[in-house]
């Protein structure tokens, strides 16, 4: 079983050892460069006056990610900062703020979130959570967009299928549905 939740809701959560003791917060995902797989947190101190820590979390150090915290065994698990922000390095960079296009050049809309799905053992993009424009009929709306395995990421442009279009979801309860049906269409083209 998968959860979505947004990064965004990601940010700023508590990481906890098995013991129950708050270690660090999450400063920012780290996603694997051209995976689209989540390799790993950078990490802050607990408490508004805590700047970056020197380590961060591998994401196979993640015993679980629930709804209110990141559970680690201990900070035996954290890893130098250099060596997972280096898995995500080669990747697309930010996209939040980019413009979200179709193959066939068709502007849908703003990201404004990434819709991450988490398992027992992986974490990875499902889609995006968008701004959309009058080309999807809910200008100005937030609508949520799967996720293709091939997409182009600029600093500028998100480049999607333009199947993905017929699997907008209005909200992300709704948006699993569309995930799974976004990609039994794409195992049958």
């Amino acid at each position: 079983m998968s959860t979505l939740m947004l990064a965004s809701e990601i940010g700023k959560r508590p990481v906890v050892t098995l013991s129950g003791e708050a270690v660090a917060q999450v400063k920012d995902i780290v996603f694997e460069s051209g995976a689209g797989r989540v390799a790993g947190f950078t990490l802050s101190g607990r408490g508004m006056f805590s700047g970056p820590k020197r380590h961060a979390l591998p994401w196979t150090a993640v015993t679980a990610l629930g709804p209110h915290a990141v559970m680690i065994r201990d900070e035996a698990a954290f890893e130098a900062r250099n060596e997972v922000v280096d898995r995500g390095e080669a990747g697309g960079g930010d996209v939040l703020g980019s413009r979200v296009l179709t193959d066939a050049g068709t502007d849908v809309g703003k990201v404004t979130d990434v819709v991450i799905e988490v398992s027992a053992t992986t974490a990875a993009v499902a889609g995006y959570q968008v701004a959309s424009s009058e080309a999807l009929g809910r200008q100005e709306r937030t609508v949520y967009i799967p996720l293709a395995e091939t997409v182009a990421v600029s600093g500028e442009a998100l480049v999607i299928p333009a199947a993905a279009t017929d699997f907008v979801a209005d909200d992300l309860p709704g948006f699993a549905g569309m995930v799974q049906a976004f990609r039994a269409h794409l195992q049958e083209t």
